[in-house]
């Protein structure tokens, strides 16, 4: 019988940022004008992340160059405003840049900072931000959620948007890794897609704020792994 091929070691984890790391949905919500009632800001909310996703996934499949995530959110954000006329009101000028910038400062969610320590002290792993969006986003991110990484690789930063295979080989070439090397930790079953079709490990945590639109029940057997949180992400990864 001859050998079997020896796997690889894992050397470095990408983590997803908003919605995987971070808790997006309060911090758009409470910036949201008081005279939308808390039930209907939060689907707002949602479904304006979800006009966001669908806006990248055309600029992907149309070949359009990266754009800044605040130039994407502003226009998404109209497209709302059409189409829930009766809030457009609340919505002036500087109303609509504190929504904005609302995207630039989020929480951890709560077990994720204990997560990332042990993945860094405990299994000696390399640790990185890789997300759609821009440097200067990610770095209001972590200042507001107290995480720290290696390095943060942005979609303007590498010049493609996730899940173009640019996004990963970029980034992996650029810490001189393999793609086996690395696991890839998101609540996006699109961007793991993407990574699992490169050779990157995965790694599906579930948010209720993200994926609304997936079948869970699917998305359970596609990866390498599927937590309801992190708590058990260094075990895991451990494990792989």
């Amino acid at each position: 019988m001859s050998p079997q091929p020896q796997q690889s070691k894992v050397k470095a984890v990408f983590f997803d940022f908003m919605g995987t790391c971070l808790d997006w949905h309060t911090s758009v919500v409470q910036s949201l004008p008081s005279s939308i009632p808390k039930d209907e800001a939060s689907k707002f909310a949602l479904e304006w992340r979800v006009k966001y996703f669908l806006e990248n996934e055309q600029r992907v499949l149309q070949n359009i160059p990266v754009e800044d995530i605040d130039v994407t959110l502003a226009r998404t954000l109209e497209s709302m405003l059409d189409r829930f006329p009766e809030h457009a009101a609340g919505f002036d000028t500087n109303t609509q840049s504190r929504v904005i910038e609302a995207w630039h400062s989020q929480p951890a969610w709560p077990e994720v900072p204990e997560a990332i320590r042990s993945l860094r002290e405990k299994l000696g792993l390399e640790i990185f931000v890789h997300a759609n969006g821009t440097p200067r986003l990610q770095l209001d991110l972590c200042r507001s959620s107290g995480l720290s990484f290696n390095m943060l690789f942005s979609s303007a930063l590498l010049g493609s948007y996730k899940p173009h295979p640019e996004a990963y080989l970029k980034a992996l070439e650029l810490i001189k890794l393999k793609p086996e090397e690395v696991v890839l930790v998101a609540a996006h079953a699109y961007d793991l897609r993407g990574a699992q079709k490169v050779g990157m490990k995965t790694v599906y945590v579930h948010r209720w704020t993200d994926d609304v639109n997936e079948d869970m029940e699917k998305v359970k057997s596609e990866f390498g792994a599927f937590l309801e949180s992190m708590e058990e992400l260094p075990t895991v990864i451990a494990s792989m």
